[in-house]
C-alpha cells in the first residue's frame, strides 16, 4: 500500500488495527541524528510507548493510564506552568 499523505503536516507513521489494540508506529525520518521508531499501541484501559534502545538492545516501554493520556493532550496546547485537571 503506497503511503498516503498525513492531513496533520510531515511524518510518516503506520495504523494497524489488531483485536484488542491499536498499534501506531511513527517513523522518524530526516536528517541525522535519527531516532528509533516509536510504538504506540492503544489499548480499553492504557497505552504503552516502546522504542528500541540500541545502546542497551532492548525495547524500552513506558505505560500510560487513559488519564494520563488526556492531560498529555491537554499539556500540549497549553504554555508553561503547573495545572490541575478538574474531573467530571
Amino acid at each position: 500500500m503506497p503511503a498516503r499523505p498525513s492531513p496533520h503536516g510531515a511524518g510518516m507513521f503506520t495504523i494497524e488495527h489488531e483485536f484488542d489494540a491499536t498499534v501506531v508506529t511513527l517513523v522518524d525520518e530526516g536528517q541525522s541524528p535519527l531516532s528509533e521508531d516509536v510504538v504506540v499501541t492503544a489499548f480499553e484501559d492504557e497505552v504503552t510507548l516502546t522504542q528500541y534502545d540500541p545502546r542497551t538492545d532492548q525495547d524500552i516501554t513506558i505505560r500510560l493510564s487513559m488519564t494520563q493520556v488526556k492531560d498529555i493532550g491537554a499539556a500540549l496546547d497549553l504554555p508553561e506552568g503547573m495545572y490541575s485537571v478538574k474531573r467530571d
